[in-house]
């Protein structure tokens, strides 16, 4: 007979440990866990001969923490395998689990259960990553069919042919496709990305007048350079303030202004957006969004900072904070 059919203990666990994984014994009458080193680190508990399931489940994060509790009786009481993943507290960092075993404790022999523990953490967090993309590209695409219809708009306010209307809206759309162009990872990394002047004015282009009322996009901004990283985030933000504002702010009526001005003190750069002139805003729009969820959740991981919102009687005002050198990173 071959050797490859026959597993030796050593070999056993030489498979066991290429595979990650991290094996437990349950006592079901003692409530007595049993885990091998790998489950320890993995759970970030100090080593001993055993632990309850109680102690065990004091590091699952209390929001699994209930849902595992359950489904770990129900799994007692129900014949054949079973799985769950959650997630688990190991002092800051969150990792996931998959925690694998046999249900029907009453069938099991010498009343002890029998599983295994992986570590899931870069699945879930490619999981997350991918929901968060597709959920960012179905928001960008509506947000560009409302974009060209308020470009549309107000393209027609100023020009007095079809001609010039064609033209018109084709120079506008062409700068929103060099400002989108802006809203994804730069390919290269070659010092600063642009100046916050320039990148603001490249953003904020398209939705300018061209006619009577041309420049009532005023942007007022020290000589600061943007980081490639933070020129990317930078851009989603704007525009999705300026998505906002073109469908319910400012820049949604003809006589709209918007100023963007900008102080840079010690550690810390402010930008102010400040819409006058829109219509009345009873309540924020889009609070809540997944739009306002990605500039919140942008603006804290990418700058190190926060954006706040004050809803007056006269128009919007978007207070965006962060970290002086998140900005030119």
């Amino acid at each position: 007979m071959s050797s490859f059919n026959i597993w030796q203990p050593n070999q056993l666990r030489l498979a066991i440990d290429a595979a990650g994984v991290a094996l437990w014994s349950w006592d079901v009458d003692e409530d007595c866990l049993t885990m091998d080193e790998r489950g320890f680190t993995l759970w970030g508990v100090r080593r001993a001969k055993s632990v309850t399931f109680r102690a065990l489940s004091a590091h699952i994060h209390p929001a699994d923490r209930d849902r595992v509790g359950a489904a770990f009786n129900a799994a007692r009481a129900i014949a054949g395998p079973y799985e769950i993943d959650f997630r688990i507290m190991v002092k800051e960092e969150v990792r996931w689990v998959s925690a694998r075993g046999e249900g029907d404790d009453a069938q099991v022999p010498g009343r002890i259960m029998f599983g295994i523990f992986l570590d899931v953490t870069g699945r879930k967090q490619a999981e997350e990553a991918h929901e968060l993309l597709a959920g960012e590209m179905s928001h960008r695409v509506k947000n560009l069919l409302a974009i060209a219809s308020g470009l549309t708009e107000i393209t027609s306010r100023s020009a007095k042919t079809i001609e010039g209307m064609a033209k018109e809206l084709i120079q506008r759309l062409t700068a929103l496709g060099r400002a989108h162009d802006l809203v994804r990872p730069l390919p290269t990394k070659n010092g600063n990305a642009a100046l916050l002047g320039d990148l603001l004015a490249v953003l904020l282009a398209p939705y300018d007048d061209m006619g009577a009322f041309s420049g009532r996009i005023r942007i007022a901004v020290p000589r600061l350079g943007v980081g490639e990283g933070t020129a990317t985030t930078l851009a989603l933000v704007v525009h999705e303030l300026a998505t906002n504002s073109l469908k319910y702010g400012a820049l949604s009526v003809p006589v709209g202004t918007l100023d963007v001005s900008c102080t840079s003190k010690g550690g810390e750069t402010v930008v102010i957006w400040t819409e006058q002139g829109g219509p009345p805003i009873t309540s924020p729009p889009g609070e809540g969004g997944f739009g306002s969820r990605l500039v919140k959740r942008a603006m804290a991981s990418q700058l190190g900072g926060s954006i706040e919102y004050d809803w007056t009687h006269t128009g919007a005002i978007a207070t965006l904070r962060m970290k002086k050198d998140r900005l030119a990173a």
